[in-house]
């Protein structure tokens, strides 16, 4: 099976490519011009970055790529309206959001299949992270149309870089399932998640969430990031049994980011060690063996499991 690989090479006589200014490092590295190529109908899938709080968080290129393109994709448009009307950016919008995800998504990919440039952008942070943004990026691709970001603001990044957890490996799991099943099921999951985790909430639902990642996860580090980058933006470290006696006695208000701890990686390989406590060295080495597996390769299995030495697994035996 081959895999067709494509791929969008930026130079100054593109389209979709840095403009001299835009390689100098200012402008908005927006162009309306198109190389004589296959590609020469086909507009551009801007994904701009929009504040999570504070306006003063908006990059000069954003407003410029807003400015310039055709076509505004908007999660809300009666909300991001107060976002365009502040930087006086009068292009059209076109609402995308989850419930028109695919149909409007096809819409817009027509739109840009005739050489029209779009901007996506969500209610606040960055586009196409836990958002129906997805689809559209996965269409453009699909119908081989150039798409870029414009980086900025992005929630689940602010917080894990001021939540003094461990930045180097990381999972997001965005907002837990409100279906009973799954939510238990992403919890188990998360229950042997050794990289930091990062979700979102709701305060109308962060009660919830606190007692039953605690009694899923045990008391864990945490760090309550709450209105980042507004003016009573709070962040709070905290364990997850402390975190859930402080909501019972004060109401949640604002949106919440959580930084929670993952589990140590020791702790697990110790478990994983008393499972094999039950039953004796022999008995161990006798359910490799009834799986065909030769004694040599059983007595290494068995050390392994243990966390015992071939040598002591072979002591035991004599």
């Amino acid at each position: 099976m081959s895999i067709r690989i494509k791929t969008y090479t930026r130079t100054r006589s593109t389209a979709y490519t840095a403009t001299p200014d835009h390689a100098a490092g200012s402008g908005s590295g927006f162009s309306k011009t198109r190389k004589k190529t296959g590609m020469e109908e086909k507009g551009i899938l801007y994904l701009v970055a929009t504040p999570i709080g504070n306006l003063k968080d908006m990059t000069q290129r954003a407003v410029e790529t807003l400015k310039e393109v055709d076509i505004i994709a908007a999660e809300d448009t009666r909300n991001s309206i107060r976002l365009l009307n502040h930087f006086e950016i009068k292009t059209p919008m076109s609402s995308y959001h989850e419930h028109n995800k695919y149909d409007k998504a096809e819409y817009l990919v027509s739109e840009m299949l005739k050489g029209k440039n779009v901007a996506l952008i969500t209610d606040a942070g960055t586009p196409a992270i836990s958002d129906p943004g997805e689809v559209l990026v996965q269409k453009c691709h699909e119908n081989d149309i150039c798409v870029t970001s414009l980086p900025g603001c992005c929630a689940l990044i602010s917080a894990l870089i001021v939540s003094g957890l461990p930045t180097r490996r990381f999972c997001f799991e965005a907002f837990l399932p409100s279906d009973k099943k799954e939510r238990s099921e992403v919890l188990d999951e998360l229950k042997t998640e050794t990289r930091t985790i990062i979700l979102y909430e709701a305060p109308h639902h962060l009660k919830k969430t606190l007692k039953d990642l605690s009694e899923a996860l045990g008391d864990r580090r945490i760090t309550i990031c709450r209105e980042l980058t507004k003016k009573f933006e709070d962040i709070r470290q905290t364990t997850l049994s402390e975190s859930v006696l402080n909501y019972e006695q004060n109401e949640p208000r604002g949106e919440y980011v959580l930084v929670i701890q993952g589990e140590d990686k020791a702790k697990l390989v110790l478990k994983d060690q008393e499972k094999w406590t039950d039953i004796s060295i022999e008995a161990h080495l006798e359910m490799y063996m009834k799986d065909g597996i030769d004694k040599k390769e059983a007595m290494r299995k068995v050390a392994a499991d243990r966390g015992l030495s071939k040598r002591d697994v072979y002591q035991a035996l004599l």
